[in-house]
């Protein structure tokens, strides 16, 4: 099995995906994914992680330092395409998250250090664009940017229509470069409509030293520890990832690589033939 390749394995606490800065070699990001049921809840420690919790699907109440955030979310389908309901969580700040449906919660985790509140992100507060052209687009829901408050934490949700590549042209963001790149680590959850689907993820880098490709299945994690990591998708199967990055900056700059960045131009799309 590739090593950047987490299989979805359920847990008896709802768990189905465990990613931390330890288990992945890494610094800075944590992803975890918790399918609960109707009136289950978790307990979110007060450390020294910030957390932006994400209601992929299903309807959940939230308890914050800051209040209590009754009833949030709306989409019971990540394919519904409409943006998540959010709730960023600063270090040291305890959270307790109860199922009000079945509930699809991605936890998202990063190092903090500032003095921001609990705040609720709600889906007017979410940056929604198409970008790309061709064979080469997707919608990105845009749930916590570099221009919003949070200390180490990018979250961003995007869908790709079936038979189009999507995190493309091959881009990466590995390597601090005043004004041109920063060093991120990401990870990608998975999902696919109908959920039986799959898609292609290669993760690599200029000199090779780290090529591997992956068939990626429902609720499967990919992690990007460095190098580019463009996503094809299969004829027949409609796919959503949600995205988190951190690193040192938290800023998101990048670099294309250079063989491919003419999908970019108005060289692209070829005339069909």
């Amino acid at each position: 099995m590739a090593t950047l390749l987490s299989k979805c394995a359920t847990q008896d606490n709802g768990q189905i995906q465990h990613i931390t800065p330890a288990n992945a070699g890494w610094k800075y990001v944590g992803f975890d994914l918790f399918r609960l049921q109707p009136g289950q809840e978790i307990t979110l420690p007060s450390d020294d992680l910030e957390r932006c919790l994400v209601l992929v699907s299903g309807l959940a109440t939230v308890v914050t330092t800051a209040g209590t955030f009754e009833r949030i979310g709306q989409r019971m389908s990540p394919f519904e395409r409409i943006p998540a309901w959010s709730v960023y969580v600063p270090h040291h700040s305890p959270a307790r998250v109860k199922a009000e449906s079945e509930l699809e919660l991605a936890v998202c985790s990063a190092p903090g250090f500032g003095n921001l509140p609990p705040r609720l992100i709600s889906p007017d507060l979410v940056g929604v664009e198409q970008r790309g052209k061709g064979r080469n687009r997707r919608l990105v829901h845009n749930i916590l940017p570099d221009d919003s408050p949070a200390d180490s934490l990018l979250v961003v949700e995007v869908y790709t229509n079936e038979g189009d590549t999507s995190s493309y042209p091959s881009h990466k963001h590995d390597t601090a470069i005043a004004g041109c790149e920063t060093a991120l680590e990401e990870t990608y959850y998975h999902r696919f409509d109908p959920p039986q689907g799959f898609c292609l993820q290669r993760v690599y880098t200029d000199d090779r030293s780290l090529d591997e490709c992956m068939a990626v299945y429902n609720c499967d994690v990919v992690k990007v520890p460095r190098g580019y990591h463009p996503v094809a998708t299969i004829a027949g199967y409609d796919n959503y990832y949600l995205n988190v990055m951190a690193g040192p900056v938290r800023q998101w700059q990048f670099t294309w690589e250079k063989d491919h960045a003419w999908v970019n131009s108005d060289k692209y799309p070829r005339p069909e033939r």
